[in-house]
């Protein structure tokens, strides 16, 4: 008698491998539907407005599929104890899923559904986060939990906008989105730049410092805090300039020379320059020097897209036995991905007047880089370690 579970494979034994190549996928194929909406080639219904609908898909499905995947996995490792796997991992990446189809079918079903639909990841997410950590009394780490359930509000306060219930609350709630991820990712940094450093480059040692890490949190969720209140001005222009200082001096703690022999390394570290030129833009914006949207760009495509690529990479490779080395596709990939910021950030400044060109290139480059992604790492995440150790 045959007892195989149909979901007993590879790609569910651990939230990284499903929501990882979800992610990579999601990010070629929500790309490219954007670029032709943009030009104008791809008109379709949609329970979003389109600018609302590309800002929400790569945040909160893109981004948080590759949030869901990192922290099932860290959760496990962090309690030893189980995360969700087989069957209930499956029923957790489909309602992902759900979420980033329904909005297609606004015709067809009501708008409150589809809102539901897309909300309902977050939570349930978090609570499945949580109960490991509850068992193992890892009561530390429930901040990840809180930070969950921000995003979700944040996806609530679109949503209430898309249903009519609030008219002005979408663009906090996308402003708020932002805002958690980035503190998500500077709080992971401090986790994970010494300790993949350290493993990385023999007899290599990162000291930490406490008060700069402390720092570098605090004062850029004061900056988010000031952007989410409307505070502009001077007081804005001052935090953001402050934040961009400490989280400089933070890398600069970490940083050694030898990062620059490891793509794995040195893309995180460029990811981080993304995040701290995001800062300086800010600043920058309030006095008109230069547009919001490119310091935006910069904290989501240069900052979230760069360290969360080089995140999957790097733990796609370390849980499923392999050495950590990437091959010269990915190396590739990496370059892509910073060019495609540097086209949508940094060019517009000087090209004012080729804006159009500019994001095509940058459409070009990220739909590249991904597409690498996906052809190396697919096989690496739908099949068995290959030290022979379970995941």
């Amino acid at each position: 008698m045959n007892t195989h579970k149909i979901f007993d494979t590879p790609i569910f034994a651990l939230g990284f491998r499903v929501f990882f190549a979800l992610a990579g996928l999601s990010a070629l194929i929500l790309i490219l539907l954007w670029n032709a909406m943009f030009k104008g080639t791809l008109t379709v219904a949609n329970y979003f407005l389109p600018s609302y609908w590309h800002a929400h898909e790569m945040l909160l499905g893109y981004s948080v599929a590759v949030i869901a995947g990192f922290l099932l996995t860290a959760v496990k490792n962090w309690t030893a104890k189980p995360t969700l796997t087989g069957d209930k991992l499956t029923a957790l990446a489909l309602l992902w899923l759900y979420g980033r189809i329904l909005p297609f079918y606004a015709a067809l079903l009501p708008d409150v559904v589809i809102a539901l639909v897309d909300f309902a990841f977050l939570p349930v997410l978090a609570y499945h986060i949580s109960l490991p950590i509850l068992q193992s009394k890892q009561y530390k780490h429930l901040g990840f939990v809180g930070l969950l359930l921000i995003l979700a509000l944040g996806n609530a306060l679109i949503h209430a906008e898309m249903l009519g219930l609030n008219l002005n609350s979408a663009w906090l709630g996308i402003q708020l989105v932002v805002a958690t991820i980035i503190t998500l990712i500077i709080v992971f940094a401090g986790r994970i730049f010494p300790y993949f450093t350290e493993r990385a480059l023999s007899g290599t040692f990162i000291s930490k410092n406490p008060l700069l890490d402390i720092l570098s949190i605090g004062s850029a969720v004061l900056v988010f805090i000031l952007q989410l209140s409307s505070v502009s001005g001077t007081f804005l222009a001052v935090a953001a300039l402050f934040a961009a200082a400490v989280n400089a001096a933070r890398l600069s703690v970490w940083y050694v020379s030898r990062i620059w022999y490891m793509p794995l390394l040195w893309a995180l570290y460029i990811g981080y320059v993304w995040l701290i030129l995001g800062f300086v833009l800010t600043a920058l914006s309030v006095y008109g020097w230069v547009l919001p949207v490119l310091a935006l760009h910069a904290f989501t495509l240069g900052g979230i897209g760069s360290l969360t690529l080089a995140m999957m990479a790097r733990v796609s490779l370390g849980h499923t036995g392999r050495a950590l080395r990437v091959s010269n596709a990915i190396t590739i990939a990496f370059v892509l991905l910073n060019l495609a910021a540097v086209f949508r950030v940094l060019l517009p400044v000087a090209l004012p007047q080729g804006i159009n060109l500019l994001i095509y290139a940058s459409t070009l480059c990220w739909i590249a880089a991904f597409s690498l992604f996906i052809f190396i790492y697919s096989p690496i995440l739908s099949t068995k370690r290959v030290d022979g150790l379970e995941d």
